[in-house]
């Protein structure tokens, strides 16, 4: 596999001179590209040079002892050859993190779409803290957040809540949410103690643009209407709630939570985008199953990965067997040790797709 990483030197010595060429520096648009590529090949070409180097010497020292050596200097030569294959052995493992094809969407900012699903109000008290638990996640992280549309039962809870997540990598940490997520608890209405199992839908989206996804204006329907809140209740005067239909896929998407007309269309077109881009994203995974089924999960929103027991105090992640006996502290944010081993459970089953295909 290694033998093959010449042509990723090679390519980004071509691109080095191109972004010398005055032709290229002109021309802003290919200039931006070439620079994007060259800076993607950057880390594995300077990784593949300092381990051909290691793979050089450690050659050149197994040579040593074709040679007559006394007896300290063959004890010297053992421990450098000893050292040089542990560098090399790291380098390689260092090798084929980096040659994972990197998901295009990694750094962008996420829009995440939380349902409540089977259990009533239970089920969407469950939905607000999955919302707070991501949006502490986010802080701790030092993101931001913006919520984009919800719909509040009026008790803490919400049948439907959409925010954004903005913040560099964002994407990449929160990417393996999207499924299922059911709970384990005596609900607050629950006078019996009986705990109670209800579950909620979260699906996580990357943010897109009108460069990513087109839309033409003639097949998007805009419809304005008043605002409501918990019980009906208007929490506005004026028509300023935004529901946007695309009419070639029948997707739906509302926004109401300002007060702004121009500011609700503006956030439900990011929405829209985005549930467009996941649309366009499933008809070119079909096309590559094998690589789907070496994920974490489909990311299929019918999939349940996650239970949080709360009598028990832990939440167990199904896609990998992992469990976490920090409830109290992960429902707060704590998500990095469940979200690293996801990450790496992912690696660990790309680079054996990868080794296998070589």
């Amino acid at each position: 596999m290694y033998e093959n990483l010449s042509v990723f030197e090679d390519r980004y010595m071509e691109l080095e001179k191109m972004l010398m060429d005055p032709d290229v520096i002109n021309d802003s648009e290919q200039y931006q590209k070439v620079a994007i590529e060259h800076a993607d090949l950057a880390d594995i070409v300077e990784k593949y040079r300092v381990y051909k180097d290691v793979v050089d010497n450690l050659n050149s020292s197994k040579e040593m002892f074709n040679e007559k050596l006394d007896d300290d200097m063959r004890e010297l030569v053992k421990e450098e050859v000893k050292m040089l294959e542990e560098e090399e052995e790291e380098l390689a493992n260092e090798l084929k993190i980096l040659l994972v094809p990197k998901d295009k969407n990694d750094d962008k900012n996420v829009i995440i779409e939380i349902r409540a699903g089977t259990g009533g109000d239970e089920a969407a008290l469950f939905a607000g803290t999955l919302m707070r638990q991501y949006m502490r996640f986010a802080e701790r992280q030092g993101w931001k957040s913006e919520v984009l549309d919800s719909n509040e039962i009026g008790i803490g809870g919400y049948k439907e809540v959409v925010f954004m997540i903005k913040g560099k990598g964002a994407y990449s940490k929160l990417k393996y949410e999207s499924g299922v997520h059911r709970v384990q608890r005596v609900p607050e209405t629950e006078s019996s103690g009986r705990i109670h199992t209800s579950a909620s839908t979260v699906a996580v989206l990357p943010e897109v643009d009108e460069v990513e996804i087109n839309v033409d204006q003639q097949d998007i329907r805009v419809d304005t209407y008043r605002s409501s809140g918990n019980g009906g209740q208007s929490v506005n005067t004026t028509d300023s709630a935004i529901r946007i239909t695309h009419l070639p896929t029948g997707l739906v998407v509302t926004c109401q939570d300002e007060k702004s007309q121009l500011k609700n269309k503006d956030k439900a077109m990011k929405i829209l985008l985005s549930k467009l881009y996941e649309v366009k994203m499933e008809e070119q995974n079909k096309e590559l199953s094998d690589e789907r089924k070496s994920q974490v999960g489909s990311g299929d929103r019918s999939e349940r990965i996650r239970t949080y027991n709360f009598p028990q105090g832990r939440v167990t992640d199904h896609r990998i067997n992992k469990t976490i006996y920090k409830l109290n502290n992960f429902v707060d944010g704590d998500l990095d040790e469940m979200v690293d081993s996801l990450i790496a459970y992912d690696q660990t089953k790309k680079i054996e797709l990868l080794e296998s295909k070589n």
